[in-house]
């Protein structure tokens, strides 16, 4: 089944990617013409301008050959990641975010505050050192098995590492003793680092022992209210996808050790996915096999279309969990009629470590990185001549450049970097440029002796090249879509 599903993701994919490169900015803000002054040149720029002030290594190198990662490398996104100086391991499933990754990351976290509390959602941040205790009353202690990282502090106490927060969210409600159905349905969520003890960790980023994760957590008046948050969480969820350019699908899932009544997986298809999904092909059925009876062929819901396997990497998990933690912790609120009613409750996950790798998984070449354009750690890489080249003249036209686009379009502000490595060539440059994965490249050359200037602008996304005047360049920035 898997070949059909070969032909079907790339048609998708292809669909979701073109509708991601350019944004539905207005241009009315730029249309007033933007003149550079004499001085303009002379202004200093930032070291976070300049590719060579950047901490992150400017030689490339091959991941392949350095014999301490011999055997580590289990996918393209951890190679591409490592050789373009973005993440470094530290220890198994450990890895140190560098610069351009945080960059990356703060992005994307930006992109999922916007459409949690677009929702409602609000936002804090809880303590990963968790007390048995609490685990121990939802009977997880013993469920997690060695899952859970445990310690003890220098007084004997038992504590984990969360790699969730059910039972400290619902602890928390539990203590507000005053909460009313007004204030509900109540959803708190947290962008934090996580803990697992994975027992073989893999795949860089897609699956590690200490990870980013967005976990959303719901409470709501009754059952059919907590129904609504959950279809509103999922509506939310989409969105995101939409808006990153990833096909992203939500399939039937098993709750697992989380638990409750209703669970929904969010999945990227990827051949180096490591969940097995069936789709049927007739209508919007779809759902992890392990909540398909063995050896199912024909779609349970329509009964007339066929199952067809395909592979997916897990970027997002949704829940209705009930009442499962909120009796158990005596999570009460004031209902209408002023008597104390348990919550309901759902929990939502999104890996963010995981959405990010998964990302350049899905988008990036064998050789070059690839990114959702909302999530590229820069936007714009401008390209001067080589030094002492027939066209170094025009080197100042480059720093300039760079001064009209975050002059003009205030959304690039932070977002362009000038390549001022001039001691090598342009084409060692565009190659660097290009595995790095810059949305937009702008090399100034010999065009740019023209009068007007005109340069040459890569657009790594849709592998066009076009040669544009300086109003022709803002009028095609100015659509750029930025986190």
């Amino acid at each position: 089944m898997e070949p059909i599903m070969n032909q079907i993701w790339p048609r998708v994919f292809q669909r979701f990617h073109r509708t991601s490169v350019h944004s539905r900015r207005s241009l009315s803000a730029f249309a007033e013409h933007v003149t550079v002054s004499a001085s303009t040149s002379s202004r200093p720029l930032r070291p976070s301008h300049l590719v060579s002030r950047l901490y992150q290594p400017s030689n490339l190198r091959d991941v392949g050959q350095d014999t301490r990662l011999q055997g580590e490398m289990t996918c393209k996104s951890q190679r591409l990641m490592l050789q373009a100086g973005l993440i470094y391991p530290s220890n198994p499933g450990c890895y140190y975010y560098l610069p351009t990754t945080v960059r990356s990351l703060e992005k994307l976290m930006r992109v999922i505050d916007q459409e949690m509390q677009g929702i409602g959602g609000q936002k804090l941040d809880m303590p990963s050192l968790c007390s048995a205790e609490l685990w121990k009353a939802s009977e997880r202690w013993d469920l997690m098995g060695k899952e859970l990282l445990r310690l003890k502090d220098r007084h004997g106490g038992d504590y984990c590492l969360a790699p969730t927060h059910e039972e400290a969210v619902t602890t928390l409600v539990a203590h507000q003793s005053s909460l009313s159905y007004r204030q509900l349905p109540l959803l708190l969520y947290q962008i934090t680092r996580k803990f697992r003890d994975e027992p073989k960790p893999k795949f860089g980023l897609l699956r590690g022992r200490e990870f980013y994760m967005k976990d959303m957590y719901t409470f709501d008046v009754s059952e059919e209210a907590a129904h609504q948050t959950y279809e509103s969480v999922c509506h939310a969820y989409a969105r995101l996808f939409a808006r990153l350019g990833l096909p992203c699908v939500q399939v039937q899932a098993d709750s697992g050790n989380i638990g409750g009544k209703l669970s929904h997986e969010f999945q990227l298809p990827a051949d180096i996915g490591e969940d097995r999904l069936l789709v049927c092909g007739d209508c919007s059925f779809s759902a992890n096999v392990e909540t398909v009876p063995a050896n199912e062929t024909d779609c349970p819901k329509c009964k007339s279309g066929s199952l067809v396997e395909s592979k997916g990497i897990e970027v997002g998990h949704t829940f209705y969990l009930g009442k499962k933690y909120s009796q158990v912790f005596n999570a009460i609120f004031s209902n209408n009629q002023n008597k104390p009613s348990v919550a309901e409750m759902g929990c939502y996950g999104l890996g963010v470590t995981r959405i990010l790798a998964a990302a350049v998984e899905v988008m990036s070449t064998e050789e070059a990185i690839r990114w959702p354009g909302l999530l590229a750690p820069y936007q714009v890489c401008v390209v001067p001549p080589k030094k002492g080249s027939k066209t170094d003249k025009v080197a100042v036209l480059a720093e300039e450049l760079l001064h009209t686009l975050e002059g003009a379009l205030p959304h690039l502000r932070g977002e362009v970097v000038l390549d001022d490595r001039t001691q090598m060539t342009i084409g060692k440059r565009l190659k660097d440029a290009s595995r790095l994965g810059y949305p937009y490249v702008i090399v100034v050359g010999q065009g740019a002796q023209e009068e007007p200037p005109r340069f040459e602008v890569i657009c790594q996304q849709t592998e066009e090249t076009l040669f544009l005047s300086k109003d022709g360049l803002l009028d095609l920035l100015g659509r750029v879509e930025t986190a």
